[in-house]
């Protein structure tokens, strides 16, 4: 019989029970928790493309070094380990130090390298292209006997005075003068440093943590302190933007410019007071958003910079700034807020719904260091401010239904294939998240079919449409049961604090077709609700309740399970 009506009280209870919780799930999770606003230290504004999340299990956004750590990880100039830590403590040998060097700067050379070069580098040593570099282009010099000591960890001084020779840098006061100004281990420099080491610090390229007069220049360089160093170095090239001066990460730069403190500490003051934002700031102002964005929220901003701005056609600037034009410019601008504060690595891939009351579309590419909105790189992550956070975006976000100011080709083709989400393309990714293959195990709550009993499982999410999924799964057992169910995919929601951390889930619902395959098979009617939850782009966490009506009874089980994104 495909569906029975015969149902004993504890299937009733049972079915009753699961479908109850998988369909509270998103009204309960749908709200921020407050413990998500706290213990949360502000981080840099960047101009520069930089990667937006918090990719490394062990560099928590409040760690002293993340913003340097995060924008060279962006430029490709560092990277982690295949187990996900980025080892920030971990002291730097001398052929690591010229890998980094080789891919941040591309200085012109000064000497040339014998033909024989380094006695203890060969041809095919992994790190002989660099070591040449940083020798003929002056960062690093050889030790005596013609050998460069690659393995050896390299001291702090000697990080400074490579950088100092091979960007040319000289002294403009006196050594001893800028010394005794800003440090008070100047003793422990050596003699032959303390000009580059002075210079460097004219420069505002040293950086010191925990206290920036402490120098310790004989210790080893960890890994966390050359991203700072060579940041610093790339600011005072041109190349990148200094960080914010008002926030806790600057005050380890020794001699950095001091900026204007901030009495206050939420989304506009932040935005105002960096030169970054300055056009967004003047647009919330003329839309009356800014007084919004200072109340206690909290909000997640998608901020665009100044550069994104101007990447406009000015007519399109100049349009939006019209007071005929106003109601436009609110529905932009409401297109970057998200309510809640979602931190970067709170972020996952699927969709988020704005003020605007459209979502946007968030990719995840940790293969990349990269989050996306829409079509647009988040180039700084983690802007903390006391009524939310905001994540700098390189590109001026469209809703999809906007048809006021021109738009680029990019934007249109992807306002178009996200504008209603309606084309059946199996195998995307919905706003739940990504589709993905997987592993499990059935808890069987009641029945007599490998889904009442018990089992492990297969399982799968095959995303259709942006709100549609199929979801076939198969309960393994002698005689397996098959599940096919079409589920509606909600937007992702975030949770409560749980020990600190909060998570995206993303809840779903659906019903279906249920096959068991014994002698008897029979087909029956199928419920199913759950939740996804994923871990970075590549695996996603799966629980769901599905009841299926077969053979005059009802079996009801908890399927739990990990998936492969695809």
């Amino acid at each position: 019989m495909f569906f029975s009506l015969r149902w004993s009280f504890k299937n009733i209870y049972l079915l009753a029970f699961g479908l109850t919780i998988v369909t509270v799930s998103p009204v309960l999770l749908s709200e921020p928790s407050v413990a998500q606003l706290k213990n949360r230290n502000s981080e840099s504004i960047l101009s520069q493309s930089q990667f937006s999340s918090t990719v490394f299990s062990d560099v928590p956004a409040s760690f002293w070094a993340s913003p340097f750590i995060r924008a060279l990880v962006q430029r490709q100039i560092i990277t982690g380990f295949p187990d996900g830590t980025f080892k920030p403590e971990r002291p730097v040998e001398r052929a690591e130090f010229a890998a980094m060097l080789e891919k941040a700067f591309n200085q012109n050379p000064v000497r040339q390298l014998s033909t024989q070069g380094f006695s203890d580098v060969p041809a095919d040593y992994w790190a002989a292209s660099a070591i040449k570099e940083a020798y003929e282009t002056g960062f690093m010099l050889g030790y005596p006997g013609n050998v460069f000591q690659p393995n050896q960890e390299i001291p702090k001084v000697q990080a400074i005075v490579a950088l100092s020779n091979g960007l040319r840098l000289t002294a403009a006061k006196p050594v001893t003068e800028t010394l005794n100004t800003y440090y008070t281990d100047v003793f422990a420099i050596p003699t032959y440093a303390q000009s580059s080491v002075a210079a460097a610090t004219e420069a505002s390229m040293v950086v010191n943590y925990p206290d920036a007069k402490t120098l310790n220049p004989t210790e080893n360089l960890t890994r966390a302190e050359a991203a700072a160093l060579i940041y610093q170095a790339l600011v005072n090239q041109g190349q990148a933007q200094p960080l914010a001066a008002n926030l806790p990460a600057a005050s380890y730069i020794v001699a950095g410019t001091p900026g204007p403190t901030q009495a206050k500490n939420d989304i506009v003051s932040i935005a105002s007071s960096s030169d970054s934002f300055s056009t967004l700031t003047s647009l919330l102002q003329s839309a009356n958003l800014a007084d919004i964005l200072q109340q206690p929220g909290p909000y997640t901003v998608f901020a665009p910079t100044d550069a994104a701005f101007a990447a406009l056609p000015p007519e399109t600037l100049q349009e939006l700034q019209q007071p005929e034009n106003k109601e436009l410019l609110v529905k932009i601008l409401r297109y970057h807020v998200v309510p809640g504060r979602l931190s970067a690595d709170q972020i996952s891939a699927g969709e988020l719904q704005t003020l605007e009351g459209q979502p946007v579309n968030i990719q995840v590419d940790s293969s990349k260091n990269q989050i996306a909105v829409n079509a647009t790189n988040v180039i700084q992550a983690d802007i903390d401010a006391s009524n939310g956070v905001i994540h700098a975006v390189n590109q001026v976000l469209i809703p999809p239904d906007f048809d006021g100011t021109q738009k680029s080709e990019t934007e249109t083709k992807t306002e178009t294939a996200d504008s209603n989400g309606a084309d059946l393309e199996p195998g995307r990714a919905t706003r739940g998240g990504s589709s993905y293959i997987g592993v499990g195990g059935n808890i069987g709550l009641g029945g007599e079919t490998a889904l009442g009993e018990g089992s492990f499982a297969a399982i799968s999410k095959i995303g259709l449409t942006r709100r549609f999924s199929a979801r076939p799964s198969v309960i393994i057992d002698d005689d397996p049961v098959i599940l096919l169910p079409l589920t509606f995919d909600f937007s992702p929601r975030t949770t409560p604090s749980v020990a600190g951390r909060s998570f995206n889930v993303s809840p779903y619902l659906g019903a279906g077709v249920a096959i068991e395959t014994s002698d008897d098979a029979d087909v029956g009617f199928l419920l199913t609700g759950g939740i996804d939850v994923p871990l970075g782009d590549r695996f996603t966490v799966n629980g769901s309740a599905n009841a299926a009506f077969l053979d005059d009874d009802t079996d009801v089980g908890l399927l739990l399970g990990i998936g492969y994104n695809f």
